[in-house]
């Protein structure tokens, strides 16, 4: 089974492929991460039907959940947070399902947030629409970091998923990595807090370095 076969296979089986590396013509090889899927952690149903739009997103937006900042950096903590953040967007937000496409936690787990993000995100042709930022969620690839990220750094494991999604993510939708951007840039508000939002550029910088340079 070739590769292109082998990624297509596991998005509609709902597999996670981690630590497999894609080439990039002379780009450095890029790890397709291993991300949660939905049903793995416990999501509930949407509850309304998603919309999937054919069309790539243009930036990856970045996001923190204004979450205390746990040192419990286990997966089941992990599962635990995607399952409360879905509750609180569908709840109290009356939101279809989770708002933003991926989260990422401080043990650096990476999970799917809103339904068919995986999926789509392994075709690299597809968004779901989603509702992490109004004027952006048919364009942009939504991503929460767990915790508060105003006066303090995100920790390593954090960061070093952060980074290791986001090229992923570029490498799929064809986005530069100058197109990574934070919550604010497109709306008023603190996210992703002043210190992440001042690591970007150093963001960028360690995406294009995964991507092997490319811009």
């Amino acid at each position: 089974m070739d590769r292109r076969t082998l990624l297509r296979t596991a998005a509609l089986s709902g597999i996670a492929l981690g630590g497999m590396a894609l080439g990039a013509g002379s780009a450095a090889a890029v790890t397709v991460p291993t991300i949660t899927g939905c049903d793995t952690w416990g999501a509930r149903p949407p509850a309304d039907p998603l919309t999937v739009l054919p069309h790539k997103p243009v930036r990856i937006l970045v996001h923190h959940t204004d979450t205390p900042n746990s040192t419990d950096y286990s997966q089941a903590h992990a599962y635990a947070l995607a399952r409360s953040i879905q509750n609180h967007h569908m709840d109290d937000n009356h939101w279809s399902d989770t708002g933003q496409h991926f989260t990422n936690t401080r043990g650096g787990f990476l999970l799917e947030g809103r339904h068919n993000s995986l999926s789509t995100l392994r075709g690299g042709a597809e968004i779901v629409r989603a509702a992490h930022c109004p004027g952006q969620n048919d364009i942009a690839i939504g991503i929460e970091n767990e915790g508060n990220y105003m006066a303090v750094a995100p920790p390593a494991k954090l960061w070093d998923s952060l980074v290791t999604l986001c090229a992923y993510v570029c490498h799929q939708y064809s986005i530069s990595p100058t197109a990574i951007q934070g919550h604010r840039d497109y709306y008023n508000t603190d996210c992703p807090g002043d210190v992440l939002y001042t690591m970007l550029p150093q963001l960028r910088s360690d995406v294009a370095a995964k991507l092997g340079g490319q811009s």
